[in-house]
C-alpha cells in the first residue's frame, strides 16, 4: 500500500513518484537515490548500480542526480542512459548488479517522474525491502571518503541485447514470423520505445509504418495505452492496412494492441493471447493480478491449467509467478511477464508473442479476439478518504454476502462471471473500483454499489 510522502510524494511498491517540482524534488531524489545506493551496498556483493531513464523532459536533470549521489555513497554506475524499465532489469541480471534505478513514472501524465528501485534479482524492490531502505532515511548512513566515490562506466549494447534475447525465445519461429512479412502500426509516444521496439520488428520482418517516434518526452496524448487515448493508432491501422497495430507506454513494460479491423480491443487482451500461445508450448499455472479480466482465467482453464491472482503491482506478480514455476504472467494493463527472459513486465515480449500466435493461428486478430468470451470492465477513481476503508470493506462484504472474497489487496468480490475490486492505488492518492462482467451495464451497476460506502466516508 502507498504511503502519502511530504506534498503528495507517492511511495509504494513501485518506488517513490510525484510532480516534478512539488513532490518530487532534487532533494527528494537525491535522499532516495543515496539511500537506496547506502542499502544496496549494505547487502554485499556488488557495489556496481545500474541507471536508466525513459524519454521524460525532467529525466536528464534527475538521472544526472542520481548518478551523482550514487557516487557519492560509494556505489559504481553502470549508466545505461535512455532506456526501458525491462531494458534496465535485464541489465542488473547482464551485469550481476547490486541494483539498478529506473526514472519513469511510466503511464503518469507528462508532469510527473518516479525513481523505480530495482533489486539484485532484477525485480523490484519487495515490501520488506522497501521498508528496510527506507529506513535508512531515518537512521542515516555514511557517505564515502573522497578517494573511496564511485566510478561511473556506460552500457550502450541495452536495446541490442534485448532484443537478440526476445527473438532467441524458443518457441518464437523467427523465421515463420519473417515469411508473413506483417504490417505492424507501431506508436510508441515519443517514449523509450523507439529505443528498442523498431530494433525488434525489422529482426521480425515487419513491415512498420510509426508515429510518435521521437523520444522527447513530449508526449502528444495521455500517455497510458488505453483504448480512448489510442484513435491515432486506430486510424493509422486502417489507412494503412496493418495486421495488428502496437501501443507502449513510455518506459515500454506495457503493451497494448488494435486489431486489423482498426479496434483498440483494450490492453487485457495482450496478456491473455500471449498466454494462449505459451500455454501451448508450456504448461504451468498463469499468475495475474486481482483486477485482471477474467479472459485470463478463461484462457487457463481452455489449456486445464490453474489461474492464481495476486495484489497489484509488478514484484507481487513476479515473485509469485517464481514460487509457482509459472510459464508466464503478468498484468492485465498490458504486462506480460515471460519468466525464461526475466521476471518483469517487457512489451517488446509481449509484440514477438503475439506475432507468433498470428502465425500459429492463420487467422486474423480481430477472429482470434473474437473467439475469446465477451466482458465489459469499468474502472473509476474518487479521492483517498483520510480514514480507514475497513469499514467500506466491511459494508461491502455484507451488501454482496453471495461473493467470494479476497483480502489480499483492498477487497475483490468475484462470482463466476463477474467480478468487483476495491483498492487504494499505490502510485496516487486515490482509491480504484474496478469491475468486470458480461456487460457494461452490469459492471457500471457493480461500481455504482461498491462506490456508495466509499461517497459516505467521503462526506
Amino acid at each position: 500500500m502507498a504511503q502519502g510522502g511530504g506534498g503528495g510524494l507517492m511511495v509504494s511498491v513501485s518506488g517513490i513518484r510525484g510532480r516534478v517540482g512539488d513532490a518530487l524534488t532534487p532533494e527528494v531524489v537525491a535522499r532516495y537515490a543515496s539511500a537506496f545506493g547506502a542499502w544496496c551496498l549494505a547487502q554485499g556483493g556488488s557495489r556496481a548500480i545500474v541507471v536508466g531513464r525513459d524519454s521524460r523532459v525532467s529525466g536528464p536533470m534527475f538521472h544526472r542526480i542520481v548518478v551523482g549521489t550514487l557516487q557519492l555513497v560509494g556505489c559504481d554506475v553502470i549508466d545505461i542512459g535512455l532506456t526501458t524499465t525491462p531494458g534496465a532489469q535485464m541489465t542488473v541480471e547482464h551485469h550481476h548488479a547490486a541494483g539498478a534505478v529506473m526514472l519513469s513514472a511510466s503511464h503518469n501524465p507528462i508532469e510527473w517522474n518516479a525513481l523505480k528501485l530495482i533489486g539484485s534479482s532484477g525485480l523490484f524492490l519487495e515490501a520488506s525491502q522497501g521498508a528496510a531502505m527506507r529506513g535508512l532515511l531515518e537512521t542515516g548512513f555514511t557517505t564515502a571518503a573522497w578517494d573511496q566515490i564511485g566510478n561511473v562506466t556506460c552500457d550502450t549494447e541495452v536495446a541490442a541485447r534485448h532484443v537478440a534475447t526476445v527473438l532467441a525465445i524458443p518457441y518464437v519461429d523467427v523465421d515463420a514470423i519473417r515469411r508473413r512479412r506483417f504490417k505492424v502500426a507501431l506508436d510508441c509516444v515519443r517514449g523509450a520505445g523507439a529505443t528498442v521496439m523498431p530494433a525488434l520488428l525489422a529482426g521480425l520482418g515487419c513491415d512498420v509504418v510509426a508515429i510518435n517516434m521521437e523520444p522527447d518526452g513530449r508526449f502528444p496524448r495521455e500517455p497510458e495505452p488505453i483504448p480512448e487515448n489510442l484513435s491515432a493508432l486506430e486510424a493509422l491501422v486502417k489507412e494503412s492496412g496493418a495486421d495488428i497495430g502496437m501501443a507502449v507506454d513510455p518506459d515500454v513494460d506495457r503493451l497494448a494492441i488494435v486489431s486489423d479491423e482498426g479496434r483498440a480491443i483494450g490492453e487485457d487482451y495482450t496478456l491473455a493471447l500471449a498466454a494462449k500461445l505459451v500455454l501451448r508450448h508450456k504448461r504451468g499455472p498463469v499468475v495475474t493480478n486481482l483486477s485482471t479480466s477474467l479472459l485470463v482465467e478463461d484462457v487457463a482453464r481452455e489449456a486445464g491449467v490453474p489461474a492464481i491472482r495476486a495484489p497489484v503491482g509488478e514484484v507481487n506478480v513476479a515473485v509469485r509467478m517464481r514460487d509457482e514455476g509459472a510459464p508466464i504472467g503478468g498484468e492485465g494493463n498490458g504486462g506480460v511477464i515471460l519468466p525464461e527472459v526475466h521476471l518483469g513486465r517487457d512489451a517488446p515480449i509481449g509484440a514477438a508473442l503475439l506475432l507468433q500466435l498470428l502465425v500459429e493461428e492463420g487467422r486474423p486478430l480481430s477472429q482470434i479476439a473474437r473467439s475469446l468470451p465477451s466482458y465489459v470492465i469499468v474502472k473509476d477513481k474518487l479521492a483517498r478518504p483520510n480514514a480507514s476503508l475497513d469499514t467500506v470493506y466491511g459494508a461491502l462484504r455484507a451488501a454482496f454476502a453471495d461473493a467470494a472474497a479476497d483480502t489480499q489487496d483492498g477487497l475483490r468480490l468475484a462470482w463466476a462471471d463477474r467480478w468487483v475490486h476495491v483498492r487504494p492505488s499505490g502510485t496516487e492518492p486515490i482509491v480504484r473500483v474496478i469491475a468486470e462482467a458480461p456487460d457494461e451495464a452490469q459492471a457500471r451497476e457493480l461500481v455504482r454499489r461498491s462506490r456508495e460506502p466509499l461517497d459516505a466516508l467521503g462526506r
